[in-house]
């Protein structure tokens, strides 16, 4: 059942991304509401999409400034990159598991509450 296990695990780390990167999952904001704020981001230099989201008026910001700034203390400790050397290669927010609740309507009937979840994903990048 388990063949070739050390062989398959070794092509594995080979052919993985070896670029700094950051996750965060289970965040309690709708992946629509965080794509208008990673939308920003997206191609700016590390330096510049810090101040972009440092003042950006929306939810979403400090999550995803969150990210980034560990996206980018992973390239400096991890790999020895210069944060002025970096860039936002990719960042994108997937949907995660939607809690449904319920919420309390006329006549006594109920409609569904989606409280939907991301997962939010930020990959760096050398100039």
């Amino acid at each position: 059942m388990a063949t070739r296990m050390k062989e398959k695990k070794a092509a594995h780390v080979a052919n993985r991304d070896k670029r700094p990167q950051a996750h965060a999952r289970y965040i309690r904001i709708s992946p629509r509401k965080v794509k208008i704020v990673i939308d920003l981001i997206r191609g700016k230099s590390a330096e510049e999409a810090r101040a972009i989201l440092t003042y950006t008026p929306k939810a979403a910001a400090p999550v995803v400034l969150k990210v980034l700034n560990s996206a980018i203390a992973n390239a400096e400790d991890g790999q020895e990159l210069n944060v002025k050397d970096l860039y936002v290669a990719e960042v994108y927010a997937n949907p995660g598991p939607t809690l449904k609740r319920y919420v309390a309507r006329s006549r006594g009937s109920a409609s569904p509450m989606l409280k939907r979840t991301s997962h939010i994903s930020v990959v760096l990048d050398k100039k």
